[in-house]
């Protein structure tokens, strides 16, 4: 078994400028870090590019031989101590990573579930992690995100999505305005959730619909209000007046779900 120690490996850098956007953009690929996220990856069927292995993990046996033995299928590349602590982004790594494909354009949005969730502008990775992870929940496979929309494929949002992220399609649209006007073409009807209305997420019938979230400071922007079909909020008793943008996905989907019982 070869052993990378050179943090200025060819390889090493070229899986290190995955850490920010633009070079993930470029590639078309992106990290994930951790057993648990590593498993899942070869469990559904991820375009794995490549696994980095710290060698120290095999021998104080962190990694698992069964795991070990399913990796050897892919492109492994065994690394120092010192070289996966240049490339990992985790506090406490467990000595295993990998480089994953992204699959998907936005051509490949698809029109044959009742809900599409469209994020215009979230910019908390935390947020974002945790609606692809609700998404993936309620039994739905995509969603579409702005260009204002925080990445995808920031390591902290792959994380936080506990392997939704293999599950769930990310749309990224260009011109969000165009996008939604597609979706109308398709027959879905447009709700931007918004304070300035009175009608309640439980008033709605939701077969066909698209449902925006917007920034979490600003909300749904102004060019997405006009074109909505309704206004949804979610009532509230107690004095605040809104929801955390994960939180309100949560319980807007969760009247979905509640529906289609």
């Amino acid at each position: 078994m070869q052993v990378i120690t050179s943090k200025d490996n060819e390889v090493i850098k070229s899986i290190r400028k995955l850490k920010e956007k633009k070079y993930r953009e470029i590639e078309n690929k992106y990290i994930v870090e951790g057993i648990k996220l590593i498993k899942e990856a070869i469990e559904e069927k991820a375009s794995i590019d490549t696994v980095v292995v710290c060698e120290d993990c095999i021998e104080d046996g962190t990694i698992e031989q069964k795991l070990l033995y399913e990796i050897a299928k892919y492109n492994c590349v065994y690394v120092s101590q010192k070289v996966f602590t240049a490339v990992t982004e985790v506090t406490n790594p467990q000595g295993i990573l990998a480089v994953i494909n992204k699959e998907t354009k936005e051509e490949d949005l698809s029109y044959d579930e009742d809900v599409i969730v469209v994020l215009d502008g979230i910019q908390d990775p935390g947020n974002l992690g945790t609606i692809l992870r609700t998404i993936d929940s309620v039994g739905l496979h995509q969603i579409v995100v702005s260009g204002k929309t925080a990445d995808a494929y920031n390591p902290k949002v792959v994380r936080s999505t506990m392997g939704a992220i293999y599950r769930v399609k990310v749309i990224e649209s260009n011109d969000l305005v165009k996008t939604l006007k597609e979706m109308k073409k398709h027959k879905y009807k447009i709700l931007a959730t918004s304070l300035e209305t009175c009608e309640s997420i439980y008033d709605v019938d939701y077969h066909k619909k698209v449902i925006v979230i917007g920034n979490e400071a600003n909300g749904v922007s102004k060019e997405i209000l006009e074109i909505a079909d309704s206004r949804i909020k979610i009532p509230m008793i107690g004095k605040t007046e809104s929801l955390n943008a994960s939180v309100a996905t949560g319980v807007i989907l969760y009247e979905y779900v509640r529906q289609s019982l």
